[in-house]
């Protein structure tokens, strides 16, 4: 079939089947990569499956004529045309290599031609600095210094969120907006694991929405997955790898067998890891952002306000790395929410998990989450955790959601059905430690480790020695059996007073 975009006419074939404007339609890019061969097999493939094809020559290439477009705004604006052009409302974009970023572009850009038949207008934007280099051309005409005075000039259905903080001006935008009965859309974890509950129920006593999907594991559904697919379920668990950054950084010192910091400024580089300060991701404290979320979707909870274990990889060494491979386990950054006897347990920290089991293969940037419920048993979601594909992928999804015009409890029930839970009492956690020790190779040494240890009820499972000759030094790392909390952390108190043991203990909890 043959219609005209920008008065030139396009050609396009629709798989050896009519095309019907009441089937969903796909769009295939050709002149994106896609092979001669591939674009026939996959128009012919969907085409004999119920769906409306177009197979598409961009403008330039082909049959179409036209002069070649030069950039993904202009490819996204020009398959928009060509969606109004057959009279479509929704549509799905497919292509290979440059395709697939005109399919993100156009549905950033033009998500009521795709999904839902509504006209999305940007009539504000707002930054800290509007000369700040882009990928993108900001217009001035809408453009805000002061994002508070949008309420004042502008009429808003849907307000994005993307500053990142947990108070000040992200929390003033949100409120003002909500006040206003403006839906909110934010990735922004750090604001909501702190005003979550305020927030959602300022959004329910507006009947607007509140959205936070990016927030925790990025392009991974797992807010929606919990609040919807798994709704009927009694969720006692969840756990898994909330951290791209330090996933990144423990899988590369494996493979590579860099130091940690040579490893975070490649991460840096790579632009897995903030460039200037690092801090909030390596301390631990982003996964646990996402934890407490977690925990309130998952357990239909507010989100607490405890004081929880969390602790970070910054001390993590390379000679870690290297032991545990040889003890069969990695280390991974977990964050873990379960319920113990109705109370609540929260913490995250770095973990030894056994090299065969799934969490241990989850490598570079990549997230998972592992959540266990009755009567579903045990659910996976993995993917990428961070990054503006995985960000947009969610932030698109909340979007589609409120303009679909759903109204929906922020946190999946209603604030007045959450309650606070007890916390768990983090002294009674009961684990088995690796504790690495690095001492001056001295006779007693040893000795005296072992009896600090038993003074605290604490056995040792397993025992290895590496010695520093040419120093005199050396790596003690024991395994113990399983001990609790605070007989652990009293244990390696008494270790800061010994002058034979060189720095703090290195512990890391087995999992």
């Amino acid at each position: 079939m043959k219609f005209k975009v920008n008065n030139e006419e396009v050609f396009a074939s629709t798989g050896g089947r009519p095309f019907d404007k009441n089937k969903p339609l796909i769009i295939f890019v050709h002149g994106s990569g896609l092979t001669h061969m591939t674009w026939v097999l996959q128009t012919r493939y969907f085409a004999f499956h119920g769906y409306s094809v177009l197979a598409l020559d961009l403008p330039g290439h082909g049959l179409s004529k036209g002069k070649s477009l030069k950039s993904i705004e202009d490819m996204a604006e020009w398959i928009s045309k060509v969606i109004d052009a057959v009279g479509y409302k929704e549509a799905s974009l497919v292509g290979h290599s440059q395709g697939c970023l005109v399919t993100i572009e156009c549905t950033s850009r033009y998500p009521n031609k795709i999904k839902t038949g509504k006209r999305i207008d940007i009539v504000a934007l707002s930054a800290k600095n509007i000369n700040k280099k882009r990928k993108f051309k900001i217009n001035k005409k809408i453009f805000y210094s002061n994002p508070l005075k949008i309420f004042k000039k502008k009429k808003i259905d849907i307000l994005f969120e993307c500053i990142g903080m947990s108070d000040g001006i992200s929390k003033k935008i949100v409120e003002s907006a909500l006040k206003n009965k403006i839906h909110v859309i934010t990735p922004n974890k750090a604001l909501i694991s702190k005003h979550g509950n305020y927030l959602s129920k300022l959004a329910e006593n507006n009947k607007v929405n509140l959205e936070f999907e990016a927030s925790v594991a990025g392009g991974i559904p797992i807010l929606r997955t919990i609040k919807e697919g798994l709704a009927t379920n009694k969720i006692n668990r969840v756990y898994g790898i909330l951290n791209g950054t330090c996933n990144y950084i423990l899988s590369e010192m494996e493979s590579s067998k860099e130091t940690f910091l040579n490893v975070l400024r490649r991460a840096q580089k790579l632009g897995y890891a903030e460039p200037g300060n690092p801090k909030l991701d390596l301390n631990g404290y982003d996964a646990f952002a996402k934890i407490r979320i977690l925990s309130s979707l998952s357990f239909n909870k507010n989100i607490s306000k405890h004081k929880c274990l969390m602790e970070g990889i910054e001390n993590i060494e390379f000679k870690d790395i290297e032991i545990a491979n040889q003890l069969n386990f990695r280390i991974k950054l977990l964050g873990i929410t379960e319920l113990i006897n109705n109370k609540l347990f929260e913490r995250v920290h770095p973990c030894l998990v056994k090299k065969d089991s799934y969490i241990a293969n989850v490598s570079g940037v990549m997230n998972a989450v592992i959540l266990n419920g009755e009567p579903v048993g045990e659910t996976v979601l993995q993917g990428e955790g961070a990054g503006p594909g995985a960000t947009s992928s969610a932030l698109m999804s909340d979007l589609l959601s409120i303009l679909r015009g759903n109204i929906k409890f922020p946190f999946g029930v209603s604030s007045n059905k959450r309650k606070f839970v007890q916390s768990y009492d983090l002294n009674k956690y009961s684990n088995s430690l690796y504790l690495r020790f690095e001492v001056n190779d001295k006779p007693g040494v040893l000795s005296e480790i072992t009896n600090s240890l038993a003074k605290r009820n604490i056995s040792v499972e397993r025992l290895i020695q590496i010695p520093d000759n040419k120093n005199k030094k050396a790596s003690i790392i024991i395994i113990t059996h399983k001990t609790n909390e605070l007989d652990a952390n009293k244990c390696l108190k008494l270790f800061k007073t010994n002058r034979n043991i060189l720095k703090i203990p290195t512990r890391i909890r087995l999992f």
